[in-house]
């Protein structure tokens, strides 16, 4: 991944964090942080 991408990633994710926490309070943001949380205690189950 060149530097250009990842800047422009990064802007991207961080445009949707500030635009949910405008617009939602940031309860998407809380929703995806505790599935993402479900997803790792599965995949530490599974190592």
């Amino acid at each position: 991944m060149s530097n250009k991408t990842a800047i422009l990633l990064g802007g991207v994710i961080l445009a949707a964090l500030v635009a949910d926490a405008q617009l939602a309070g940031g309860a998407y943001t809380l929703f995806l942080l505790r599935k993402f949380s479900d997803f790792l205690e599965w995949i530490a189950f599974w190592r």
